[in-house]
């Protein structure tokens, strides 16, 4: 129960990182924008739109009906690929990096 607790903790900070770096998007994302096959919805969304509307609401899924977390993932490569040059990247990339280390038990 305490590595869900630590997730659930972290993707509140990735809320609150997203926010504060103005990359929180208010508006709901087109559903067809959702059923991309591609790694991160490469295709259709940009990817703080994928933490938003598909990562963060998967993890949290999963800790509420109590089914198993992910157990190998590597999501902070794609943060630094997209928000190397901007202010927000250390926020951002330090707490994808705990749960890319929680999540693969590392």
């Amino acid at each position: 129960m305490a590595k869900k607790n630590q997730v659930d903790a972290l993707l509140t900070q990735l809320t609150q990182e997203l926010t504060q770096a103005e990359l929180w998007q208010y508006t709901p994302i087109e559903p067809r924008k959702l059923l991309s096959s591609e790694p991160f919805c490469c295709d259709t969304l940009q990817f703080e739109q994928w933490l938003q509307f598909i990562f963060i609401p998967k993890i949290r899924q999963l800790i509420v009906t109590g089914a198993p977390l992910p157990n190998n993932i590597s999501i902070a490569p794609m943060a630094e690929i997209h928000y190397s040059k901007l202010a927000c990247f250390l926020p951002l990339h330090r707490v994808l990096s705990e749960l890319d280390a929680i999540l693969s038990g590392r």
